[in-house]
């Protein structure tokens, strides 16, 4: 087969996809607004039934809903009618994927759930399906046909109820309006919770800050830079800082001197250097030193007193840009 050939069947999944979900799309009706109302009201958690390839599109549905703030959990129908019923309350709300709604699990399983839950939302292709009947609210997703070229493996159908998970999903995120730094709070560890929740104080290591006074020798403060790390050392008038002095510092006085045996830290220190706050947003930090054209910053505590350095290298190693 040549590569175009391959090409245009590609090409030609993504049209009959699109083609079917925009037929969806403009039968979305009041069914869909009280689909999300259930969901956003309901005193319990929302729990979604699949089996077969509409088990994994529940769990896709599941992990994004967790994610976007609407507690949800994933309930396999077989194992549901085997026990697993049993975490289902009074108070949950249901929603039961199934594209034909007639296979022998959901057939059996769909009146149970609609007498143990308090909403059964079905979301099938087929509106006059045993699901479609037993369920309180139906979304439809039908579709006239499969991107597989026998019309079986399930393809268009499968992406349908994903893409009706999505609207649901955005739907109760715009209701709850929720915000980047909500969705920080279920990502703490990736790079968006990290851009918008670590705080300076979360990078910084506060045993490394490298200092010398101000009478201190240079070569004193070769030793400082150098055990330092960080190409910088602060400069500390008791617990006051004056100055830094960086590599760069120490490169200009050693072009601007034969000898530097009358030298001391303040005669090379660059002053009132730039601070920043322990407590501030590591992101706040980076823009300061994307705006000033420099490594590091100074980090101070509460008391306006020395508590480390920050490098910009440490910010972008942890993925906040």
């Amino acid at each position: 087969m040549k590569n175009s050939d391959l090409i245009q069947i590609a090409q030609g999944v993504f049209r009959e996809e699109i083609q079917e979900l925009e037929a969806i799309a403009s039968r979305i009706n009041d069914s869909f607004v009280d689909a999300v109302n259930a969901i956003f009201n309901a005193k319990g958690k929302l729990v979604i039934v699949g089996v077969g390839k509409s088990a994994h599109i529940a769990n896709k549905i599941v992990a994004t809903l967790n994610s976007t703030g609407t507690p949800s959990q994933f309930l396999h129908a077989t194992e549901a009618i085997h026990g697993d019923l049993g975490l289902l309350r009074p108070e949950d709300v249901v929603i039961c994927i199934s594209k034909s709604g007639n296979t022998p699990e959901i057939t059996y399983l769909a009146p149970i759930l609609k007498q143990y839950a308090s909403v059964l939302i079905g979301l099938t292709s087929n509106l006059k399906s045993e699901l479609a009947k037993n369920s309180d609210i139906v979304l439809d997703v039908n579709i006239t046909k499969e991107a597989c070229p026998v019309n079986l493996a399930p393809t268009t159908s499968t992406t349908s109820q994903l893409v009706m998970g999505d609207a649901l999903a955005v739907a109760l995120m715009k209701m709850r309006s929720f915000s980047q730094n909500d969705f920080a709070k279920y990502h703490p560890g990736g790079a968006l919770g990290k851009r918008l929740l670590w705080t300076v104080e979360n990078i910084v290591d506060p045993e490394r800050k490298p200092f010398v006074r101000p009478d201190s020798s240079i070569s004193d403060v070769i030793n400082s830079l150098t055990s330092g790390r960080h190409g910088i050392t602060a400069v500390l008038d008791e617990k006051k800082i004056i100055g830094v002095i960086t590599d760069g510092d120490l490169r200009r006085m050693l072009l601007n001197n034969k000898t530097f045996d009358h030298l001391t830290a303040k005669d090379i220190a660059s002053m009132h250097p730039k601070t920043i706050n322990k407590a501030e947003k590591a992101r706040e930090a980076l823009g300061i030193l994307r705006q000033n054209s420099i490594g590091q910053l100074v980090v101070v505590d509460d008391e306006n007193e020395y508590y480390g350095i920050l490098d910009i290298h440490s910010i972008l190693n942890e993925g906040i840009e």
